[in-house]
């Protein structure tokens, strides 16, 4: 079963997300007579939260119901908004040069991963999650250098903290889709006189622009893919395939990640981890975003995340 938010009249309410349309859980449960939390929170639904039991006794009732009560349910995705599947993560990680042939059509070294670590870095939540089929906004201030980065999103499930790389599979709830858009020669005040970090920052500034991080369509429960580092990544520009992977090419596993980031730092529910992009970003091509332009960011298994340019 996959899960999604979504936007009924105002009112952001849950669903079972299918290759046809939504589900919502609170019809569901009325045509089955089970019983389903109310509200939009996919936490509690995904393994480690409260109710995991009972969304998927709801689901497995759902697929046993005939076809004409199964369409009668059913809402079709046209006129439907769908909500990005953790709105309010209290951190939004990322992490840079976790493929290494994205690495190397940089520029780049690629080093084995045990002379390595991850890099990682944050995005404002509240400013750069953008909902699926929003616009990703392109900044005035620096408009000409704007990219895309498909990447698999890790939502955690339960607080974690020091966890091995053996266990660190049992704090994730579910995965999803991210794009993890980049401008990539952001330079503020260009004039200015050149210091020792300014690349470091123009970098870093460059990830935190309004609308760079569009997050969706739903979320895959993290106990349907015992093994993350298996699904295939398909990133399209315009209907062109772009980026062609799959997430067997990580240099860091998701287990190594999450391991990573809770040996300092403490994972709550809720906070997104994003694990890289693979090869095929626009800055290796000498082309990027303009306004009219169509992504579709897929990953196997999950689901395609759609956003135009404006």
């Amino acid at each position: 079963m996959r899960l999604c938010r979504y936007d009924d009249h105002g009112t952001p309410r849950t669903a079972f997300y299918t290759d046809e349309g939504l589900i919502p859980l609170t019809g569901a449960a009325v045509k089955t007579s089970l019983p389903i939390p109310t509200g939009d929170c996919l936490l509690s639904l995904l393994p480690g939260g409260d109710h995991h039991k009972e969304a998927v006794d709801l689901a497995d009732t759902v697929k046993s119901l005939s076809a004409a009560d199964r369409t009668s349910l059913l809402i079709p995705f046209e006129g439907v908004q769908l909500l990005v599947p953790s709105p309010t993560p209290n951190k939004l990680l990322l992490l840079a040069g976790n493929y290494s042939a994205h690495i190397e059509e940089g520029g780049g070294r690629a080093e084995e991963r045990a002379r390595t670590f991850p890099y990682v870095f944050m995005k404002p939540p509240t400013t750069t999650l953008t909902h699926p089929g929003k616009p990703v906004r392109i900044p005035k201030v620096s408009p000409n250098h704007i990219d895309w980065e498909l990447e698999l999103g890790v939502i955690i499930g339960k607080t974690c903290h020091g966890v091995s790389e053996a266990d660190a599979l049992q704090y994730v709830a579910g995965y999803t889709v991210v794009n993890d858009i980049s401008d990539r020669k952001f330079k503020p005040n260009p004039g200015r006189a050149q210091r020792e970090k300014d690349g470091f920052f123009d970098w870093l500034h460059g990830k935190w622009h309004d609308t760079f991080c569009p997050m969706g369509p739903c979320v895959l429960p993290a106990d349907e893919l015992p093994d993350p580092q298996t699904l295939k990544l398909v990133l399209k520009l315009n209907g062109n395939i772009e980026q062609n992977s799959s997430t067997a090419e990580m240099v860091f596993p998701v287990a190594a990640i999450v391991a990573f980031i809770s040996s300092y730092v403490t994972l709550e529910p809720g906070d997104v981890i994003s694990t890289g992009t693979p090869a095929g970003v626009g800055s290796a091509k000498g082309k990027f975003l303009k306004a009219g332009d169509r992504l579709e960011a897929t990953i196997e298994r999950i689901g395609t995340l759609y956003n135009p340019v404006e």
